[in-house]
């Protein structure tokens, strides 16, 4: 997994598996934030991690490391939860169709759009429906094919924050979905 942020979803994943809702294994948590909540929340279910810092590092070099861990730990599949880096064409090429990633609205609705302004986005255009949709990732942003997507209303008292609230409930739960549809194909 790599992460940037607060790791929420990878909560709902450990407890998938360790329920054995989802038979799969979290190798490795690396994150390019030394601060990021993800990392002591990933150690706190006694989990590996790693920050791999990025300053001074070119995009590519900073990925073929991150690489070389997820190779070293024998990753088949990578999760973005929560990560705030665009990776570069040769990282997407060297794991193709074996990255996916959570994006708060129905894609292609909103694409590039991140956290509150993808929300904002939604109750601006009027849509009735918002959601969240997991998708591989590829060399354009937030445009690979969709894994899966999980929706909900929009409703007229809705603020950015009480949407993402929601939305951010479907994320988990759409990642596990869609880790174990992968995991089975």
């Amino acid at each position: 997994m790599l992460g940037s942020t607060r790791g929420t979803n990878l909560m709902t994943i450990v407890e998938a598996i360790q329920t054995k809702r989802l038979h799969a294994s979290i190798e490795i948590v690396i994150s390019n934030n030394e601060d990021a909540l993800i990392l002591p929340r990933a150690k706190g279910f006694g989990l590996k991690t790693r920050f791999v810092p990025s300053c001074g590092k070119s995009r590519e070099a900073y990925d073929a490391e991150v690489s070389t861990i997820l190779k070293q730990h024998q990753v088949n599949l990578i999760v973005l939860i929560g990560y705030m880096r665009i990776l570069s064409c040769d990282f997407v090429r060297n794991w193709e169709n074996k990255i996916i990633n959570v994006h708060p609205s129905l894609l292609p609705d909103f694409a590039g759009l991140m956290d509150l302004s993808v929300h904002e986005a939604v109750i601006k255009a009027g849509k009735i429906e918002t959601g969240c949709t997991v998708h591989y990732v590829t060399e354009r942003v937030d445009a690979g094919p969709v894994v899966l997507q999980k929706r909900c209303k929009v409703v007229a008292t809705d603020t950015p924050e009480s949407l993402k609230q929601r939305v951010q409930q479907l994320e988990g739960e759409a990642l596990v979905a869609a880790i174990a549809q992968l995991i089975i194909e």
